[in-house]
């Protein structure tokens, strides 16, 4: 291959490189922000980021896999609850993932 067109092979391939790791990067931040938002709707029982300050569980800080299982029992009717069965299945299981995962995440009070 000569120089001359090694030099533009070479930076077309880091460029896309580069869009690739950007992508990836945006990817990795749509995912928080999606656990984010979806824990948003936690926040009324549970307190903001999971923190709660009265009688309902605080939920910041669970094991992932833990708040996982935990809202697909919900979900499917296999933990019986007053309002908990309802709100659950409303989420797909890459929600729940995404929201277990951002208050797994986060500092218990």
């Amino acid at each position: 291959m000569r120089l001359g067109l090694l030099i533009p092979v070479a930076a077309a391939i880091a460029l896309a490189l580069c869009s690739v790791s950007v992508a990836i990067g945006a990817d990795a931040n749509a995912n928080t922000n999606t656990g984010r938002d979806i824990a948003a709707n936690c926040t009324n029982c549970h307190g903001t980021d999971g923190r709660s300050r009265g009688v309902i569980p605080a939920i910041a800080g669970q094991d992932k896999a833990y708040l996982v299982q935990q809202l697909k029992d919900f979900r499917d009717g296999k933990r019986p609850s007053t309002i908990m069965q309802q709100l659950a299945k409303g989420y797909t299981d890459s929600q729940i993932e995404a929201a277990a995962a951002y208050l797994g995440m986060q500092k218990p009070n």
